[in-house]
């Protein structure tokens, strides 16, 4: 049985991170509604990062964890449009074909809960994943997410305009799965 970890970005982890992005094949990244033309530059990608480890939590625009396999950096999750004492949306990824379809991500998002929603004092966790992206969907109606609407947006500053299934999660539907 694997050992899933979560723990805040750290210096090391952008090259990891960056490399996911830009190592991902096109059929994979616009399989969960990324826009390629939109896509950043590993220096920018780093600038970014870097960016979010040097600010205060409240100042934050973006905030990541890291999900680790038996101690192995395996994929993130990141919440932002973060309204400190209000709300965020999270995106949800894992790395490699090999974490994939095991119940990691299930237990991953269980596990990056508390990071957001303690540390941004949220009142709601929304995410909105490609519609037609069965994978994250399903996790986060396992981990207790509930179905708001499915509408056509584009849903991040890296997504083309997709159809999309908003889930959200309030502070105490949070505090009863704990």
């Amino acid at each position: 049985m694997a050992t899933l970890q979560v723990r805040e970005l750290r210096t090391s982890d952008i090259p990891l991170i960056t490399n996911y992005w830009l190592d991902s094949s096109p059929e994979f990244l616009t399989g969960m509604g990324v826009d390629l033309s939109k896509m950043p530059s590993a220096a920018q990608w780093k600038e970014s990062l870097n960016k979010q480890l040097s600010q205060p939590i409240p100042e934050k625009q973006s905030y990541c964890v890291i999900w680790e396999v038996d101690g192995i950096p395996s994929g993130h999750s990141n919440i932002n449009k973060i309204q400190f004492g209000e709300e965020a949306y999270m995106h949800l990824h894992l790395w490699h074909n090999s974490n994939r379809i095991k119940g990691f991500g299930t237990q991953f998002v269980r596990l990056s809960l508390p990071f957001f929603f303690d540390h941004y004092l949220l009142k709601t966790l929304y995410c909105e994943p490609y519609a037609r992206n069965p994978a994250p969907n399903k996790t986060l109606e396992k981990v207790g997410f509930q179905k708001v609407k499915e509408y056509v947006t584009i849903p991040g500053w890296l997504n083309f305009e997709q159809p999309v299934q908003l889930w959200q999660l309030t502070r105490e539907q949070y505090l009863q799965l704990l």
